[in-house]
This record gives C-alpha cells, structure tokens and sequence, in this order.
C-alpha cells in the first residue's frame, strides 16, 4: 500500500513522501517491513526526523458510556539527519519489530473487524507532519490458529472482535489495550453458557489465554460472567489433539462456572478482568485459548476486506493523540 502526502510544513513545492509496505500479512511477534521514499521538492530541505507509529482503533468503557479512539501502541525512529535536495529521490529501507501481544486482523484472508494501521511521521524544518494510514494485517500464530481450527470444528460461531482499553488483572500484559472475541457457542454447551470471550496475550515464551464465559440466566436469576486464565507453549501448535484439548477446557471452564459462578461475578470495568489463574503445562493449557475458533468459520459475510481498509482512513484521518 502507497501513500503520497504533501508536507504542510513546508507548502506547495515541498517534499512529498511515499511509504510503501511490503505485501502480506504479518504475524504478532515477526517484523512489519518497507521503504520510505522522499522526493525533493523545488528546495533543499533538512531532514530532522523520520518515524513510524503503529496505531489502533480501540474502545473504552467509562461513566459516560463507551468511546472509541485512536491508540499509538508503538513508535519507532528510521532516520534522519540529513539535507534532501531539490527533486532529489531518497529512500529510506525499514524492518521493524510487532509486539507480541499485536492484535489479530484476519483468519484465512477474512478480517474480523479489527482496525489497525502504520503511520509515517517526517520533521522538517522545525515541524513534523503525520501522514496519511497504511492498514496493517496482522495473522494469527500458529498456536492461535490450531486453537481457532479445533473451535471451529467443536461449532463455535464468531459473533464479534474487538480491542478494549484497559489491562487484565494478574497477567504481563503489555500493551494499554487487549483484543476480546465474542463467539457463539457450540449446541453441546449452549445450555450451560450463553457467549464465550477469548483474550490472547502472546509473548516470546508463548501465550496466555483469558477465557470468560457468561451463565444464562433463569427467570428469578440474572445471568453473570465467570474468568479463568491458562498459559499455552508456541511449540504445542503440531503437537496436540487441539479438539480434545479444547473440548477439556470448556467443560473445566463450565465447571468452574458452576462451582464458583454464584459466589463470584467477573467484570469489564476500568481495571481490566479479574481473574482465576490456571498454569498448566503443554496439554491442558493449550485448550485454553478455545475461545477463539469461532472465528474461522463465522467472519465470511461480516465486514470485507475492501470495507476495513476504506475504514481504516475514515478512522484515523486527522485524530491526534
């Protein structure tokens, strides 16, 4: 993807930039690369600065209602420090890293409404201009995908993916945000629960996975929202019955529900989930991140590619942070 923006800080006849993003999807974790290219203008000009943002469409909850912002979650510097001449053509080579816990875009080229984007920022002559979005498209991890497969496949449908401001308690996460998945669940489980959210926050060692369930309530009885939490190895992506495994956690999450859903209500205020820790070892916590499948199988007749992209400028177009 291209984009040409014209300086304001230097007016007509000043440089122009071109950000160009290598093509395909990146995953959490790998490295988003690219070229900058400058173009002269009728002057020569100092070049101070050359950066790049990663940005994120992200809702926040709070006493008004909700809200929906542009979140800069990682910023980098490519260069700079150098006088560009008239008409002069430069380019300027990136490779920079994803954090790890770097939102899912899309699942088998269908995006999951999830809006993230990369913006270049170049300082010239004292002033630094914010260029137009680059949409960024972020795949999952092998182990997120075997886990989505396996949910899938159990019958969990994608109702809705989002990225919510705030942290989950007792867990490293690092960005200001986390990504939920609300999906439908499987006929074997919908008497037991009503809507399943899955979380992953991934790192180098492997993922953690934050499962909620909701408990249909009875006439007399409203229903409420019960939250474990499971650490999963990146290895255990070829290595498991990821059916069998995600199928056990269910059941141990619906049982958790059962035992301990009427004397405990798990939220989504301001301070993040509360949670119920379980670390398990390369079985059982694989299954955690169940949640996620439905996603699969359910995003086909949601929002398209070409519409996400159209969005992503819509969005993003003259917010500040």
């Amino acid at each position: 993807m291209v984009f040409k923006r014209l300086l304001g800080a230097i007016g007509i006849g000043g440089p122009s930039v071109d950000t160009v993003l290598d093509g395909g999807p990146v995953v959490p974790g790998g490295s988003v690369s690219g070229r900058v290219r400058l173009t002269g203008g009728s002057a020569a000009v100092e070049v101070e600065h050359i950066g790049l943002e990663l940005l994120a469409r992200v809702e926040a909850e709070h006493e008004e209602g909700e809200s929906e912002g542009a979140v800069v979650f990682e910023r980098f510097t490519l260069g700079g420090g150098f006088r560009l001449g008239a008409e002069e053509e430069r380019e300027v080579p990136f490779s920079v890293p994803l954090p790890w816990e770097t939102p899912v875009t899309e699942l088998y080229g269908q995006p999951l409404g999830i809006v993230l984007g990369v913006r270049t920022e170049v300082g010239v002559a004292g002033a630094r201009d914010k260029g137009d979005l680059d949409p960024l498209t972020v795949a999952p991890l092998p182990v997120q995908e075997a886990i989505l497969e396996a949910l899938g496949r159990l019958g969990f449908g994608f109702r809705s993916a989002d990225l919510e401001y705030g942290r989950i308690g007792g867990t490293g996460q690092q960005l200001p945000f986390y990504q939920e998945v609300e999906l439908t669940p499987a006929p074997q489980y919908a008497p037991a629960v009503g809507e399943i959210e899955l979380t992953f926050l991934a790192s180098p060692a492997g993922l953690e996975v934050v499962l909620e369930a909701d408990k249909r309530g009875g006439p007399s009885s409203s229903g409420h929202d019960t939250l474990t939490r499971f650490t999963v190895r990146h290895e255990d992506a070829h290595a498991l019955d990821w059916s069998a495994e995600v199928d056990g956690w269910i059941h141990q999450l619906i049982a958790h529900r059962e035992a301990y859903g009427a004397h405990a209500t798990y939220g989504h205020g301001h301070g993040g989930h509360h949670d119920d820790q379980h670390d398990s070892g390369p079985g059982l916590g694989t299954a955690v991140a169940a949640g996620a499948a439905g996603l699969a199988l359910g995003v086909v007749g949601g929002m398209v590619a070409a519409e996400v992209v159209d969005e992503i400028g819509d969005f993003f177009e003259g917010d500040e942070d």
